[in-house]
């Protein structure tokens, strides 16, 4: 287990146990550039579309006839050729999923994490709450608390499955560089937009088992603890 230094709510300090594989190991850079590429491509539509010559409007009449005119042959004005005729090889929907294998998936959150881990860009809290609703001037309070500089950097706080309500999430909603999401639903793509990382206890431990490491318990010692 390695030690990682853990900032607790009410003010004091304290240290916690993380498993040795989210802090230490090597960082896949080919795992973290398919992870980035499959959740950008995910985010296509495909819904572009244009009309080919058989779904424009128009008449399918001969323009003129084929010999004796002195003019270049041509069909009806549906034609490519015309103004208003219709698109030759032009996009149409299309599907762009891009899914990787669960186990790269994984690889690829774990490595984001020990990144942030290996370059010190990792603050960590024993809970995030705020008892009396919603509240911005309380979340940047705790970031200042924590030396992070939000306003010129961006901040992703992550937390646990409980810790994630209305209060949470909108204490931090009005911050521009400042994003708070549910263990359960960071993707390596946010990880890595972001150039810091807040994590309370409980949301490094569903990190730890969605990436493979059981439960990822750890010891909380300090004040407090």
């Amino acid at each position: 287990m390695a030690t990682a230094k853990l900032v607790q709510l009410d003010g004091g300090e304290g240290t916690l146990e993380v498993p040795d594989a989210l802090v230490t190991g090597r960082v896949h850079q080919d795992l973290l550039f398919r992870a980035v590429q499959s959740y950008l491509t995910n985010q296509r539509q495909g819904t572009h579309a244009t009309k080919t010559r058989a779904q424009v409007a128009g008449s399918g009449r001969k323009v003129w006839p084929q010999k004796h005119t002195g003019r270049a042959r041509h069909g009806d004005r549906r034609s490519p050729i015309w103004v208003g005729g219709g698109t030759t090889f032009g996009p149409q929907p299309r599907e762009y999923e891009y899914k990787l294998p669960k186990k790269m998936r994984r690889q690829a959150l774990l490595s984001a994490i020990r990144d942030r881990f290996q370059s010190d860009r990792v603050v960590i809290l024993d809970r995030i709450e705020f008892p009396e609703g919603p509240k911005t001037k309380a979340a940047i309070a705790l970031l200042e608390r924590l030396e992070l500089p939000w306003e010129e950097k961006s901040v992703l706080v992550v937390v646990s499955g409980e810790e994630f309500g209305i209060p949470v999430k909108k204490s931090f909603s009005n911050l521009p560089k400042v994003e708070c999401m549910p263990a359960m639903s960071v993707h390596t793509y946010d990880i890595l937009k972001h150039e810091w990382l807040v994590l309370t206890a409980g949301a490094l431990k569903e990190l730890a088992t969605r990436v493979g490491l059981g439960e990822g318990e750890g010891t909380v010692n300090g004040d407090g603890a």
